[in-house]
């Protein structure tokens, strides 16, 4: 085992960060899991940790309830299944490799750009990320990141459009470079953020020098283009067609999490009903790979009775809750149970919900519609604004719901018993 988790790092299989419940783990498997890898998965989770699972809005796995002595053996584990785990800089593919409409498969770039990264052995800040957009129509254009490239048709073959700090909407447009000069091209522009120090990132840079650094190291390289029209935001929910003609159907976990029995029984419907696969996706998503059509709504109904999300307008949707107390250290609500309490008042339609254990604000560093933030006083209530500012005014835990509906959220659009 490494030494203790520093904050501001990730806890990747080797470097476990502690919390309220134990030590947790995050880590991203590279590639699809066969259904029995991904139910050996969730039972070493039970053995060796508390059962708890959850997925993150990047599509990382992470397993809580860890020890020092046990950790060490889920990490063995996950080895045993031939569960390729992602190591180092933050890198996220579009999940659909076999997505009729995509137009490349980013997964050899990622793998080649991994290998890349590691043999350059740069000091980058922890929480540096690049995105790896192929071009499918379940996009990744809601993720934030330091380095975005993102794939595009064009008359003389596919390009990769880059641009640097946010996400597609924010993000900060360089220009269409060839695919194949890929990876040298993000390894120069991780470097200028390199440049700046080993806790710089990308915004840090264009905030001082704007960005005339990042244009410099890849000149001749990319030819300057303005950013790419917007697309319908992408939702992993729903049915997916694979080129093979089969379905990859989306769910989602509520709130992020269940426990790892509820995951193990899942794998096993998947199965029953056709599933090959299982591979985990950004938006806290798990696609479950070549379901034939016949009984692609078979398994969506037998999903949802397991407690998984399988409609896009599941109320549960508009609530993002954190753990909270007592699985966070740094918890002084229980957001996940305040959030399961106040689901029911909610409908699909109504605005966004954040309910944030402290002032971090993890799970959704954004405003919302409604904050609710943990305190030594209660819960500090924020209008149209994010876990990190100061409350209007608290109130107890038990009058949140009671709370909640009296006020309303901003917009005048009131929350429905």
């Amino acid at each position: 085992m490494n030494a203790p988790h520093r904050r501001g790092t990730c806890p990747g299989l080797s470097a476990p960060m502690p919390t309220g419940d134990g030590l947790l783990v995050r880590f991203s498997p590279l590639e699809s899991m066969s259904l029995a890898a991904f139910a050996g998965l969730c039972a070493a989770a039970r053995k060796h940790g508390n059962g708890t699972m959850e997925i993150s809005a990047r599509g990382n796995l992470q397993v809580r309830g860890l020890t020092p002595r046990s950790a060490p053996l889920f990490a063995h584990a996950v080895n045993t299944f031939e569960i390729a785990a992602a190591q180092g800089v933050s890198i996220t593919v579009d999940p659909l490799a076999d997505d009729a409409e995509r137009v490349i498969d980013a997964s050899q770039l990622g793998v080649d750009l991994r290998t890349a990264i590691a043999q350059a052995g740069r000091a980058l800040a922890p929480k540096i990320s690049v995105v790896l957009d192929g071009g499918s129509h379940l996009h990744l254009d809601a993720l934030s990141a330091d380095v975005r490239l993102r794939a595009a048709a064009m008359p003389q073959g596919p390009r990769l459009h880059a641009s640097i700090a946010g996400d597609a909407a924010s993000a900060t447009p360089l220009g269409f470079l060839a695919t194949d000069a890929a990876v040298e091209i993000v390894l120069r522009l991780l470097g200028v953020i390199a440049s700046q120090g080993r806790e710089a990132r990308a915004a840090d840079v264009l905030r001082k020098h704007g960005i005339a650094p990042f244009r410099c190291v890849v000149e001749g390289l990319v030819e300057p283009a303005p950013a790419l029209p917007a697309r319908a935001p992408a939702d992993v929910i729903g049915r997916h067609p694979l080129r093979d003609g089969s379905i990859a159907l989306g769910v989602t976990l509520a709130f992020g999490h269940t426990h790892a029995d509820e995951l193990i029984a899942l794998a096993g419907v998947a199965a029953e009903h056709g599933a090959r696969a299982l591979r985990l996706a950004p938006g806290r998503g798990l696609l479950l790979l070549g379901v034939p059509r016949a009984k692609a709504a078979a398994l969506a109904d037998a999903a949802e009775r397991r407690g998984l999300i399988t409609r896009p307008d599941d109320p549960r949707r508009r609530i993002v809750a954190c753990p909270g107390k007592p699985a966070c250290a740094s918890g002084l609500i229980g957001a996940r149970a305040l959030a399961h309490q106040l689901t029911r008042h909610l409908t699909p339609s109504h605005d966004l919900v954040h309910i944030s254990g402290c002032g971090k604000g993890c799970a959704h560093p954004g405003t919302a519609a409604l904050t609710v933030i943990g305190t030594e006083n209660g819960c500090g209530i924020v209008r149209h604004g994010s876990a990190r500012a100061t409350p209007e005014f608290y109130v107890d835990p038990g009058r949140l719901v009671a709370e909640v509906m009296r006020f309303g959220t901003p917009g005048d659009e009131a929350v429905h018993a």
